[in-house]
């Protein structure tokens, strides 16, 4: 894929709590497996958490960049990037969420297109909130995944998503249902019909990995441990990966 204009795929929910930034991470170490060069973009810009996940120092993050090229002081996009391994790097979050409201979003598309040949994955987590920010990130992604929960709010506010795809005539997008969060509350026959759309892809329960807290306190990929190589979860992911690089 090198020199080929990189593919960028968002991450995001309908609600909080749906194992978003858990899911950007395991993809993250996935693509790393398959050497290919992947850039997060933390855009969960009041409380994003991927820097403090992988455990980095970030010297200059997305409000940084941002300030410098709207002041004239922008040089290089690798000033502002903190690298995690050999084929992960990371634009964080701001480190204080104060500045998230400084930063335009008209920026977003200055930042994603400086990315864009450096990389062969572009890798986005964003929150559940409509706004500006997020309109920029949908319409430069290549594809956008929602993470649900077995949850009704999940399910309607995804039926009101799914509403404006179709007013949009847009399609690029996919369902997770992440079945390692809860006890199932929906059949896939009841959650189809409250959609009115098949669920894509769905993460198992057996994917709740019990050792969550000693990767993120070790900064540590879960799907870079091989203990977890056979977990049918991983199965999953590399499917969704398959698909989005198509």
């Amino acid at each position: 894929m090198q020199n080929a204009k990189a593919k960028t795929i968002t991450i995001t929910s309908v609600k909080g709590g749906t194992g978003k930034t858990t899911t950007v991470l395991n993809i993250a170490g996935l693509l790393s497996t398959r050497k290919l060069r992947t850039i997060i973009v933390d855009l969960d810009l009041h409380s994003g958490v991927i820097a403090p996940s992988l455990n980095v120092q970030v010297e200059n993050d997305f409000y940084d960049l941002t300030s410098d090229i709207a002041n004239n002081r922008f040089n290089q996009i690798e000033d502002y990037i903190t690298k995690y391994n050999d084929y992960i790097d990371l634009l964080a979050a701001p480190k204080d969420p104060r500045m998230a409201y400084k930063i335009d979003p008209k920026y977003i598309n200055v930042v994603l297109s400086r990315l864009s040949f450096k990389y062969d994955v572009i890798l986005i987590d964003t929150n559940h909130i409509i706004d500006g920010v997020n309109l920029i990130t949908y319409d430069n992604s290549d594809q956008i995944i929602y993470l649900l929960s077995n949850d009704l709010m999940d399910f309607r506010n995804m039926k009101n998503m799914i509403t404006i795809y179709e007013d949009m005539e847009k399609s690029n997008y996919k369902i997770v249902l992440n079945e390692s969060l809860n006890q199932d509350e929906f059949s896939k026959f009841d959650i189809k019909t409250i959609l009115n759309h098949s669920i894509d892809y769905t993460l198992p329960k057996s994917f709740h990995l019990r050792n969550l807290q000693k990767y993120v306190q070790n900064g540590e990929l879960a799907t870079l441990d091989k203990a977890n190589a056979k977990e049918k979860g991983i199965e999953v992911l590399n499917h969704i990966i398959d698909d989005f690089l198509k």
